[in-house]
């Protein structure tokens, strides 16, 4: 994924602002981020190289490095912005029922993610499938527990919200069912996503009757068996 002429630099490096970063560096940085992801979102993950990014902005490939010394980093970064803000916006989530709090959260992630749709369709084969930098990676975890923390608190304050044994895992299984949701508007080809709209609109009705069967003792047992199996599939080791 990053050649070595991309350069890994010489061991880990901190997400967010360097040590004594100035506003000019912090601006320079800005703008090379937002080359990247357009560069990503037009020609894809593998074809864009940082090479493309510093002759796109017409800087040293020193420089760029400085900022982001590979690919890797550029899409952390984005993943970074993007469940920052959408944990911002979330913290408007009105009181109610989990049905409306859930819908409510996943509406919000859909305009917090449509402004970046080109580059995170660009990076569908990355957030399925790789394992370093997949959307259930542990480099990419800060990002995902932001976004999860929001649908464990669409249950947890919920007036409805299932009884104490069932928060957390309502609050997993709803997050996956965002995930689906997700994907399926990022290969949404109708019209501005029409389909995508009508599928949140099909779950927004399809609730109530999921808050009745709650009731049941073979779907609770459901919920928890599905939550297992999420976790020992998808974040065993993270």
């Amino acid at each position: 994924m990053v050649t070595p002429k991309e350069g890994t630099g010489g061991g880990a490096r901190r997400r967010g602002r360097p040590p004594g970063a100035t506003a000019q560096g912090l601006a320079s940085r800005k703008r090379l981020y937002e080359i990247a992801i357009r560069l990503i979102a037009s020609r894809g993950y593998e074809a864009t190289t940082l090479r493309d990014v510093a002759a796109e902005a017409g800087v040293s490939v020193g420089l760029l490095y400085r900022h982001f010394p590979n690919k890797r980093a550029v899409v952390l970064a984005l993943y970074d912005d993007l469940s920052t803000e959408y944990a911002s916006r979330a913290t408007a989530m009105p009181a109610g029922s989990w049905r409306r709090r859930f819908i409510y959260a996943l509406q919000t992630s859909l305009e917090t993610l449509r402004p970046h749709r080109s580059a995170l369709t660009a990076l569908v084969p990355l957030l399925v499938a790789d394992p370093a930098e997949g959307l259930f990676a542990s480099a990419t975890s800060f990002s995902r527990l932001r976004v999860q923390t929001v649908f464990a608190a669409a249950v947890n304050g919920a007036t409805d919200a299932p009884a104490k044994k069932l928060l957390e895992p309502m609050g997993r299984l709803l997050y996956l069912i965002h995930l689906g949701v997700l994907l399926w508007w990022l290969l949404d080809k109708s019209p501005q996503q029409r389909a995508t709209k009508a599928l949140v609109g099909s779950l927004d009705r399809a609730l109530p009757v999921a808050r009745i069967i709650l009731r049941l003792p073979p779907a609770r047992a459901f919920i928890l068996a599905a939550d297992l199996a999420f976790r020992e599939a998808l974040l065993s080791g993270i």
